[in-house]
């Protein structure tokens, strides 16, 4: 595609949206140099891409990338040796915090044969390399004390030399022998040394060193001999801390190059993942859809599309197709009603077709695979060249006759136009024919009658229009396939007022062949129309209906689940008065055991059995369905394990096996408080619940997915702040989270206090941390969870 087929479809103004939505330089690149591609399986992958993107937006609801630096330059700076400054080593380390966190979290939301997944596999996660060039670094143009031993020390010394100077001047300045010789009793520096303002004219009542004097000349700034020496070893420290520094950026410089293949590799990947999502994004800011993409040759289809760059509330969807049973679509109408845009939606959705971009347009719509799109579009005489507006014209479809193949695309507007309309319609006509004979689909607009006539007598070629309001004056921007457009200038003419007698003169220099097949055209266009509006009130009034019964069918579900929890509610209360009265009789049965002596023994059991045989029956009968069956029941199991849920039989209570059965077939068996010792034969095995089991867990798998990465307490007072961040540590750890944070503010730092007291006593933090630079410093606490 040419560069003046891309402007005149506006396709570089798409790219230009495409590239808003990158975080990134490297995404802006790839998003300005996109081009359609040629071969199929690119433009599959491409797609394919660009839906998981959408996926992947839809289901987590963000993107996951934030805006990060290209940092190839500093990449090359290190491998060849040339020292990184601060700020160039915090680029790497914010490039490498965002390579690390999109890789985590694209591995874990995204199937692993996906084209997203591949991408993200090649990122770099090299946390040890964050860390240190964080507890290094702390801003732009500073590096941290506890870089080093080394350089701590050399600061301490600094802090004290600058303390013992300040002192020995701050009693030079508040000494009243001084008071007339300083012009004001400040401290300041000149030369990177500290110095005190001093009268011109009392010079020499200050020995010392002159290091620079006021434009006046009136004041002098010295530097007492008194501090002179201690300037002089605090300039010596000062080179030392300058080679400390460099020794630790030449160090971190190292570690980057270390790892050099590595971090260029996430940085190509990572700006490709910021294109892929901002095709993603830009798909769901225009209600995109995925085209499927026919082999070259098949058929283009497009429904409801709509050009995306008009405004989605003003745009009017187009339908139509080409290459099924027509391959060349004539379009006719009067001005400004929408052919030339149908033109541009169609070659415009072929270029973002095959270049992976989603298209404005309902699901169903289809793109041929083109070798390329060609489009003679707009006005573009030059006086320079002398070309008139027709030679332009022709000049460009000369051009295309001449490239366009049986895969191409040709998209002519006002074909004809600009020379005498016999010859320009002759030569349309002509033009068309040879496209249509070498297989080439294409869209053509035209006002010319001889067009509509050609249309409806070829095979192959149809008739397209459209619509326009004569008592409105404004066209409906609707399309029409199978009907041609009427120009509509005698009705236009008679709206603005044209007299009736000049309308009437006009219409008798038309020949009567003309007239006839405009009566045709009008009186088809009327019963198109009318059909339309009985298809719309027949659609409206199914809708009606289904909408009728969509609320019967509501009330009718309404009423089942009152019913049914009506039910319910009954059940589980007399489910409950059983359950009672079965506990009570359990109670009595085992203080008759407890009290029962060897006479007796068989007939109180068996009026025991009789009562509990009694409630049974009662249960069943009261909750048919529901009430569970007695663990009684069934037969002894041949052996159990450590930890199984028995009923014992002789007892009437439930226990847990303590460990397996000796030879003699005896177990112990725990039971409440009590150990005990049974025999299998009087052992009931109790099955857990499958399905309430799989539903818990279920259940508690959703609520801890939602468990967000940081909390924010701040405006809370400290108990009610500490509250809560020891819950939602809590669901932090059972959703399996290893790193959260917590927000607390800076304010007085009360609040902070309480939430580091809080930390070091709870048991699940394995280590915490104050917020560093990029992080919310003092404000955020980052708590590593066990």
């Amino acid at each position: 595609m040419d560069a003046r087929t891309r402007k005149v479809l506006e396709y570089d103004t798409i790219l230009k949206s495409l590239a808003e939505e990158c975080v990134s330089p490297l995404g802006e690149a790839q998003a300005a140099e996109l081009v359609p591609f040629t071969y199929r399986i690119e433009v599959d992958r491409a797609q394919k891409e660009t839906q998981e993107a959408v996926d992947f937006i839809v289901r987590t609801g963000s993107s996951p990338l934030y805006a990060f630096d290209d940092v190839t330059a500093e990449l090359n700076k290190a491998r060849v040796g040339s020292m990184l400054s601060c700020g160039e080593l915090l680029r790497i380390r914010r490039f490498l915090t965002t390579s690390r966190q999109t890789r985590s979290s694209l591995l874990a939301d995204t199937e692993p044969m996906s084209v997203i997944y591949e991408l993200a596999q090649n990122l770099c996660s090299l946390h040890l390399l964050e860390d240190e060039i964080d507890r290094c670094i702390l801003s732009e143009d500073e590096v941290s004390d506890h870089a080093s031993p080394e350089l701590a020390s050399i600061r301490r010394s600094m802090r004290l030399c600058n303390q013992r100077i300040r002192d020995k001047l701050n009693a030079m300045i508040r000494s009243s022998a001084y008071a007339n010789v300083l012009q004001d009793p400040i401290i300041t520096l000149r030369n990177d040394r500290f110095v005190v303002p001093v009268r011109a004219e009392y010079r020499s009542s200050v020995p010392g060193m002159v290091h620079d004097q006021s434009g006046s000349g009136a004041t002098l700034f010295i530097e007492p001999m008194a501090v002179v020496e201690i300037n002089n070893e605090l300039r010596e420290l000062s080179l030392k801390e300058k080679e400390e520094i460099e020794r630790i950026l030449t160090e971190l410089t190292k570690r980057v190059a270390a790892y050099f293949q590595q971090i260029l590799t996430a940085t190509e990947n990572l700006g490709r993942l910021d294109f892929v999502f901002a095709k993603g994004k830009l798909s769901m800011s225009m209600q995109g859809c995925a085209p499927r993409i026919n082999d070259a040759g098949g058929v283009l289809r497009i429904r409801n599309g709509r050009h995306p760059l008009i405004d989605p509330k003003a745009v009017v969807p187009i339908t139509l197709w080409l290459g099924e049973d027509f391959s060349t679509l004539i379009i006719t109408g009067p001005n400004t009603g929408g052919k030339t845009v149908t033109l541009k939606t169609c070659g415009l959705f072929a270029a973002m077709a095959q270049s992976g971009l989603h298209i404005p347009a309902g699901d169903g719509s289809e793109i041929p695979l083109f070798d390329d799109v060609y489009a003679d579009i707009g006005d573009e005489q030059s006086i320079s060249q002398s070309l008139s507006t027709f030679s332009s014209h022709m000049t460009h479809i000369v051009d295309i006759l001449d490239k366009a193949t049986e895969h191409s695309l040709v998209l002519l507007d006002e074909l004809g136009a600009g020379t005498d309309p016999t010859e320009g319609a002759a030569l349309a006509i002509a033009i068309l024919e040879h496209l249509h004979d070498r297989g080439i689909l294409t869209l053509a607009t035209t006002h010319y009658s001889e067009l509509k006539a050609f249309a409806l007598a070829a095979p192959g070629v149809e008739n397209g229009s459209v619509e326009f309001d004569v008592a409105s004056l404004r066209p409906t921007y609707h399309l029409s396939i199978g009907i041609p457009g009427k120009s509509n200038a005698f009705e236009i003419s008679r709206k603005l007022g044209l007299p009736e007698a000049l309308i009437a003169q006009a219409q008798e220099k038309l020949d009567a062949n003309t007239i006839r097949f405009e009566d045709v055209i009008e009186n088809a266009e009327y019963h198109r129309q009318l059909a339309e509006k009985e298809k719309e009130l027949a659609v409206r009034a199914r809708q009606e209906m289904e909408e009728t019964r969509a609320k019967a069918d509501r009330e009718a579900k309404r009423l089942e689940e009152q019913r049914t929890k009506i039910l319910e509610e009954a059940r589980e209360e007399a489910a409950r008065i059983v359950r009672r009265a079965k506990q009570e009789t359990q109670e009595i049965t085992a203080q008759l055991r407890r009290l029962r002596d060897d006479s007796g023994q068989s007939e109180r059991d068996r009026t025991i059995q009789q009562n509990r045989d009694r409630l049974r029956e009662l249960e069943k009968e009261t909750l048919p369905g529901i009430a569970e069956a007695d663990p009684a029941e069934g037969e002894a199991p041949e052996t159990v394990k450590a930890g199984d849920t028995v009923y014992l039989v002789h007892v009437g209570q439930e226990g847990t096996v303590l460990g397996a059965p000796n030879d003699k077939g005896e177990v112990g068996v725990q039971v409440g408080p009590m150990k005990m010792t049974a025999k299998l034969s009087q052992l009931r095995l109790i099955k857990p619940s499958k399905k309430k089991t799989a539903e818990v867990r279920r259940e508690a798998r959703l609520r801890l997915a939602s468990v967000p990465m940081e909390l924010d307490i701040r405006g809370k007072d400290t108990q009610e702040g500490v509250a809560e961040m020891e819950l939602y540590l809590d669901q932090a750890v059972m959703g399996g989270l290893k790193e959260v944070s917590v927000i607390h503010g800076k304010g007085t730092g009360l609040l902070r206090d309480a939430v580091h007291q809080a930390l070091r006593k709870n048991k699940h933090v394995d280590s915490f941390r104050l917020g560093r630079y990029g992080e919310g410093e003092t404000g955020v606490t980052i708590v590593r969870l066990k």
